[in-house]
């Protein structure tokens, strides 16, 4: 089961990557846009190159390259000697919730406009969790193989 959740992964990202994650309206003389993980990355790319590539990495590459990891660590293509370092890259991968959260907050204090949360970002925070839970939760392989986790 684990491997099946692990590869509902690769179409799950992709979706909440196009996903709203909020919905903002500046000022009331202005419509309510969408943000999405891609949205915000475009904007990004045309203000400042190095910190979009960053975030692109964290939002994008990092949850990906684990997900992709796991599934080959679960079917046996990969060493398991691999999972410490796909666990670092699925902290590196919470970073951007967190920052979507400090945009958030901040955006909300600011008291120009109204910013909403949507479903996507609900849905991206629930990737990013899972891919978490999973590359933790150990493996019928893992559990064989090391006489600590046996319940004997």
């Amino acid at each position: 089961m684990q491997k099946y959740l692990n590869l509902s992964l690769l179409i799950l990202f992709p979706i909440a990557w196009f996903a709203p994650l909020m919905r903002a309206r500046l000022l009331p003389l202005f419509g309510t846009s969408e943000i999405s993980v891609i949205s915000g990355l475009q904007s990004l790319w045309d203000s400042d190159v190095a910190l979009a590539l960053l975030v692109t990495f964290f939002a994008l590459f990092a949850p990906y390259l684990k997900t992709l990891g796991l599934a080959l660590l679960h079917f046996g293509l990969l060493d398991a000697r691999v999972k410490p370092a796909l666990n670092i890259m699925g902290k590196l991968a919470m970073a951007d919730v967190f920052l979507i959260a400090v945009y958030i907050t901040v955006s909300k204090g600011m008291g120009v406009g109204r910013l909403e949360t949507a479903w996507g970002l609900y849905l991206f925070s629930a990737c990013i969790l899972m891919s978490l839970g999973l590359s933790l939760w150990p493996s019928k392989e893992t559990v064989e193989q090391s006489p600590e986790l046996r319940q004997d």
